[in-house]
């Protein structure tokens, strides 16, 4: 019996969902994928799947077997990177997880600038807002966003901080005007963004006051920071916008900020791989490449922000005929 060939077969069957759709992903047949997983269970003596003409369910020893089986093949998979000296020179597919916000806007690019330095890697990105399970092999790399990382086998390297501002669209204010401080936020249609790094519902605005909790609703709710900058812009509500979402509409004045002087969802980016004995050079030279790359636009983004909100907040004094913009805060003092 080939083990290891059979533990690939168990692994890719479980991903997969079916037997069918494993034997197509390695080019094998239904057959082979079945005697695969029969002959890992007369071995161990244990049944791994439960089978119905449905469905695929691991069994409590199927789990823990599974789990030992990722972290060998990735084992496997970094010890012929490393006979092959894939750890000298980057080539091959790279694959990428990154969450769908991020990875449009700064990873995307960041890509393409990588392989002009190193033009035999290709790259796979998959974008998706849930973590992917770096240890079994589906990616070697993956740039999050997150307030914080819990305890983990992971490497972590911290690219920088960013956060996200209020925004709506100039129909939008000019139908419904601007809310002048955070306690007029409930009686506007707050459009809600669902993300794994912060409650949908509570919102914390920092601002001169400090640090203001708040619980809001609204008629859309989206789950990825694009399609909720398309709603805003259609003037559907006010919502929450991570800055590199934000930064090209406020430019191109399809989106105005709101509150300007308040900040929400203050998070750190990452960039996260396994833990392994060998890295090999296409994972390494990408993240060397994206500690270089992604402060500098992160940091380009939020001067950018920091230039367009003191040209509104002036623009706003001007035509309330207030020398300067401290009349947000002395409006708000007179409510």
């Amino acid at each position: 019996m080939d083990t290891i060939k059979n533990m690939r077969a168990f692994v890719r069957i479980v991903e997969a969902g079916s037997f069918t759709a494993a034997a197509q992903s390695l080019d094998s047949t239904t057959g082979a994928m079945s005697r695969a997983v029969s002959e890992l269970e007369e071995h161990l003596r244990t049944r791994l799947l439960n089978r119905s003409t449905r469905r695929l369910a691991l069994t409590p020893a199927g789990e823990k077997y599974l789990r030992r089986c990722s972290q060998i093949l990735a084992d496997v998979a970094s010890a012929e990177e490393e006979a092959g000296c894939a750890h000298q020179h980057p080539v091959g597919a790279l694959r990428m997880h990154s969450f769908a916000g991020i990875g449009q806007q700064y990873v995307l690019p960041a890509i393409s600038k990588y392989r002009v330095q190193h033009p035999e890697v290709t790259v796979e990105l998959t974008l998706s807002q849930r973590m992917p399970d770096l240890f079994g092999g589906s990616s070697d790399v993956s740039v999050i966003m997150a307030s914080s990382l819990p305890d983990s086998n992971l490497v972590s390297h911290r690219l920088g901080e960013t956060h996200s501002i209020l925004c709506a669209s100039p129909r939008y204010v000019k139908m419904h005007g601007a809310p002048l401080t955070h306690d007029e936020l409930p009686h506007h249609d707050c459009l809600i963004l669902r993300t794994p790094a912060f409650p949908a519902h509570e919102w914390t605005l920092d601002g001169p006051e400090g640090s203001v909790e708040m619980h809001v609703d609204g008629p859309v709710h989206v789950n990825i920071a694009e399609s909720l900058a398309v709603a805003i812009r259609e003037g559907m509500g006010i919502g929450i916008l991570p800055v590199y979402s934000a930064i090209e509409g406020l430019r191109n004045g399809t989106l105005v900020r709101v509150l300007p002087q308040h900040k929400l969802q203050k998070t750190n980016v990452y960039a996260l791989y396994p833990s392994r004995k060998f890295v090999d050079a296409k994972t390494r030279t990408w993240v060397n490449f994206l500690q270089a790359y992604l402060p500098q636009v992160i940091e380009r983004d939020l001067a950018l922000l920091e230039g367009l909100t003191q040209d509104q907040l002036a623009k706003y004094a001007a035509k309330m005929s207030v020398p300067n913009p401290a009349i947000v805060t002395a409006r708000k003092a007179a409510h």
